[in-house]
């Protein structure tokens, strides 16, 4: 079988919330690193700390899941024209009898 065409939105879609879930990780890492930072800190030093990491968490997601749609798409587009150019990408599959 020869993969020739990917569907933009569809791929778009999916890299857009698989990266809202990395998005999601990597704020509430900021935000834990943000509020360790705010613990150590005295006074008007600390609560910028923690109002980054509760910004991490909310910005962090919207942020990555823009990207992630808007490259799904970018590269579904280039791969359909690349395929229809040079031919698709040859992929190869088993059936296991007896699975559903």
């Amino acid at each position: 079988m020869i993969l020739k065409r990917v569907g933009a939105l569809s791929l778009a879609k999916i890299m857009g919330v698989t990266y809202t879930a990395f998005g999601l990780l990597a704020g509430l890492f900021v935000a834990a690193v943000s509020m360790l930072g705010a613990t150590l800190g005295s006074g008007q030093n600390a609560l910028p700390g923690a109002g980054a990491g509760v910004f991490a968490v909310v910005f962090f997601p919207v942020l990555y899941g823009v990207i992630g749609f808007v490259g799904g798409f970018v590269v579904a587009s280039v791969y359909n024209v690349a395929a229809s150019a040079i031919g698709g990408v040859e992929l190869e599959f088993t059936q296991e009898s007896g699975k559903s």
